[in-house]
């Protein structure tokens, strides 16, 4: 459901709920959810479950290595924790064949509510709890021990998003992936270090020079990281010229970062 507050609700079921608590209690994120922004509840999948032993997998039907995690705890705990709150909150499981997540996900995602992430363990999950997902997400080509990562990942990209997270405004607008660009180069103290020099219109004092130099490295960065990003990046003509030379002088040999 869109949101419709200021405040916004992470929910995660896991079968190691105690993860999460470090991550999300430091750095910006610890001070957002002091300020308010958001809001973080792990729950334990055991908790619904009925056995004595509390199990949560068993062995998949037709045979193969590992275990799956059974259907019946994940669809008690996904209804009960969903009852939680006023709110319905926007299911979001974690799969391989998922679909890979960007930072227009997290902006998209940000206008949310409420956010349920079952995080899955094992080998993997019944298919048939995926029809409880309102999406399911990949972090990329690579297999992770389980989804409890993933989730941490994704309340970062986008409680960073959420007004007041970072204390100013401008920050999200300027990282890499605003506006499909990489983020150009940036420098501190001291000017001179080690014979490698700061760029010289970093230290003019020209704003205009400045955001003009930041906008052109931008956009050599992504020809040369991530030429990839460009189809979908707002550029001017001249800039796609620009972006298409760097990347002509970088299949000569004449590149480099």
């Amino acid at each position: 459901m869109p949101k419709g507050c200021d405040r916004v609700r992470f929910d995660a079921i896991s079968v190691i709920p105690a993860v999460f608590e470090g991550y999300v209690s430091a750095s910006i994120l610890g001070r957002a959810q002091v300020r308010g922004i958001f809001e973080f509840h792990a729950h334990d999948l055991r908790t619904w479950t009925h056995d004595r032993h509390r199990t949560v997998d068993d062995a998949p039907f037709g045979g193969g290595q590992g275990m799956l995690m059974k259907p019946e705890p994940i669809f008690e705990a996904v209804e009960a924790v969903s009852a939680m709150a006023q709110t319905k909150p926007h299911v979001i499981f974690f799969s391989p064949c998922g679909k890979p997540f960007t930072q227009r996900d997290a902006e998209r995602l940000a206008d949310y509510d409420r956010i349920l992430f079952v995080c899955g363990r094992y080998e993997g999950m019944d298919e048939r709890v995926y029809r409880l997902a309102d999406e399911v997400i990949s972090l990329g080509d690579y297999v992770l021990t389980g989804g409890e990562l993933a989730a941490m990942t994704v309340t970062d990209a986008v409680v960073r998003l959420l007004p007041g997270a970072l204390g100013d405004a401008q920050s999200p607008v300027d990282e890499s992936f605003a506006g499909s660009l990489l983020e150009y180069e940036q420098y501190t103290r001291p000017a001179t270090y080690c014979g490698l020099e700061v760029p010289e219109i970093l230290l003019s004092g020209d704003h205009g020079a400045i955001d003009r130099w930041r906008r052109e490295n931008a956009i050599r960065r992504t020809a040369l990281m991530r030429p990839d990003l460009l189809d979908g990046a707002d550029l001017t003509e001249g800039e796609r010229a620009f972006a298409q030379g760097v990347i002509d002088n970088r299949e000569q040999g004449e590149g480099g970062c």
